[in-house]
């Protein structure tokens, strides 16, 4: 993978919802706002207690049926010039207890207080997609 600008990483560490694509096996598609952390090669999304109709969302069966996924962040402005998104494909997996889902859980809150008072732990699940490329792009160069 090229490593992507610097105002891209930024977008993904700061960007605080994100659009995730997913299908299932037959290719039907999927696409919900998804709260995330990006540590550099990956983006984290976790299932948090929020009042849902279950636990197993459709999500995390099209992972498990389809691991190719995609998460894409974008600025709008009636000032086009100010456009911007970027786009993280790849690999995307269920995590289960271990080094990984804690390391993301750490990653989360860090970044979202309201996760630090939900039992992820216990009642929750975590997705994480592995860059395999991120595409950019964005209406002006602040340096021209």
């Amino acid at each position: 993978m090229t490593e992507p600008p610097a105002w891209a990483l930024a977008m993904l560490r700061e960007a605080r919802v994100g659009r995730l694509a997913t299908a299932d096996a037959g290719g039907r598609p999927l696409l919900v706002p998804v709260c995330f952390a990006f540590d550099g090669a990956a983006l984290f999304s976790a299932v948090d207690d929020k009042p849902k109709r279950t636990r197993e969302l459709r999500r995390l069966r099209n992972v498990r049926e389809n691991p190719h996924a995609s998460l894409l962040v974008d600025v709008w402005d009636e000032d086009w010039t100010r456009l911007a998104w970027v786009s993280v494909e790849g690999r995307a997996a269920v995590l289960g207890a271990g080094a990984d889902f804690t390391r993301a859980l750490e990653l989360l809150r860090a970044k979202y207080p309201q996760y630090r008072t939900m039992n992820l732990e216990r009642d929750g699940a975590v997705l994480r997609l592995q860059a395999d490329r991120v595409l950019s792009w964005r209406a002006a160069d602040p340096a021209a």
